[in-house]
């Protein structure tokens, strides 16, 4: 605790630069909860104090400003990060200083630190049911294009293994800067044009993947008959790339704006009042949001910022998110989730098709077997503007 009577936090999201889109609405889901908690009277009498750095999306600066937070600062508990790049940058610094952090996106797995809590989902909770939704679907030939960073390799690496033990088959790979504007998706999109692939699994972040699937519509490119599949594009670039260029195309979350429940409606409700809109309410939004409200439930169950305590506090703990129920796994410091794959309408708005009866046991070393008979585990969703007949499952 500081001298003022308040609990620091620090946060480290990107509000200028080419990640900016949805680590604004990271940093806007972790306010919310800040906002929450101290309207609730704060922890033990004492509201949370976040203090906020932008690293304008350049990779080397978060490492530099969590060390900045916690040797200047003196915060020792960390909320940011986005891309995979960005989270390895920051991640020897909290392991060096003993510091907490707390990583509200989801990533490619294979990794563990005890200094990390990890809120976003891993590869069995997103790859795997999206890998066998669209085999199952759509087909089994399946087209790769990604940004170029740790991130999309690693990821396809892991869906590229799915794939093939469901009999599909990757029939093109293409990567690309963070920054590539519409003309410089030219040559893959006529690529993907000639190939003809069931589907295109994309791991493209930032304004490019804007900038692809406009690109993409605008050669002819149709979601309802080959879909682009993401674990990253949410409600945000969505609007931003505009309703006509997006229907037909798939995400597979935790979480999307448009669940019905209690919890959801109480969280958009309070964000629209704080922000003005839920335009920009997307899963890792709602991760972070969690994650602070988790967070201050163990601070509140040991009084104090001590990283080995907290920790402590933190192995499986559950909160009532606005997804449903979570829970931080003892065995790995990975998170239990919900697991969704939903379809953009004509309006522009993500229809779940699928979604588990119960939150999925996070296992970011793909231990079990990554393919299942989804059918057993996965309900349909019936809700209005969603794709009728065609090859669905």
């Amino acid at each position: 605790m500081t001298r003022n009577g308040s609990w620091k936090i620090g946060l480290l999201f990107s509000t200028s630069g080419v990640t900016s889109i949805i680590e604004q609405s990271q940093l806007n889901g972790a306010l919310l909860a800040i906002d929450e908690i101290n309207a609730m009277g704060g922890i033990k009498g004492s509201p949370l104090e976040p203090v906020s750095y932008d690293p304008g999306s350049i990779v080397p600066r978060y490492g530099e400003l969590a060390e900045r937070l916690i040797i200047e600062d003196k915060v020792n508990v960390i909320f940011g990060c986005y891309m995979s790049s960005s989270r390895k940058e920051v991640l020897p610094v909290v392991e060096r200083r003993n510091a907490l952090f707390f990583y509200p996106t989801l990533y490619e797995g294979f990794e563990y630190s005890p200094n990390v809590i990890y809120g976003g989902a891993c590869p069995n909770q997103n790859s795997v049911p999206l890998a066998n939704y669209l085999m199952s679907a759509f087909g089994k030939r399946i087209f790769f294009v990604g940004s170029d960073y740790i991130y999309p390799y690693e990821s396809n690496r892991v869906m590229r293994n799915v794939l093939r033990q469901g009999g599909g088959e990757v029939v093109g790979e293409r990567y690309f800067d963070l920054e590539t504007c519409s003309d410089g998706f030219d040559d893959v999109i006529k690529d993907i044009m000639d190939v003809r692939p069931d589907a295109i699994f994309s791991t493209i972040v930032g304004q490019s993947c804007i900038e692809f699937y406009r690109s993409y519509h605008a050669a002819g490119g149709d979601g309802r008959i080959c879909p682009i599949a993401s674990l990253t594009t949410n409600e945000g670039e969505i609007n931003a790339i505009g309703a006509r260029a997006s229907v037909g195309h798939i995400t597979a979350a935790p979480y999307f704006r448009s669940i019905s429940s209690v919890a959801n409606r109480r969280f958009l409700k309070a964000y629209e009042q704080k922000f003005g809109s839920t335009i920009d309410v997307t899963s890792c939004c709602e991760a972070a949001y969690s994650q602070v409200h988790l967070f201050a439930t163990a601070l509140e169950e040991t009084g104090e910022m001590d990283t080995d305590c907290l920790r402590e506090a933190l192995l499986g703990a559950s909160f009532d998110a606005p997804q449903g129920q979570i829970k931080i796994d003892p065995d790995n410091n990975h998170t239990y989730l919900q697991s969704r794959i939903a379809t953009v309408n004509e309006d522009g708005e993500f229809v779940i098709d699928l979604k588990v009866r119960r939150a999925i046991k996070p296992d970011p070393y793909l231990v079990f077997p990554a393919i299942h008979d989804w059918s057993f585990h996965t309900q349909k969703v019936s809700a209005g503007g969603g794709r009728g007949g065609g090859r669905h499952a």
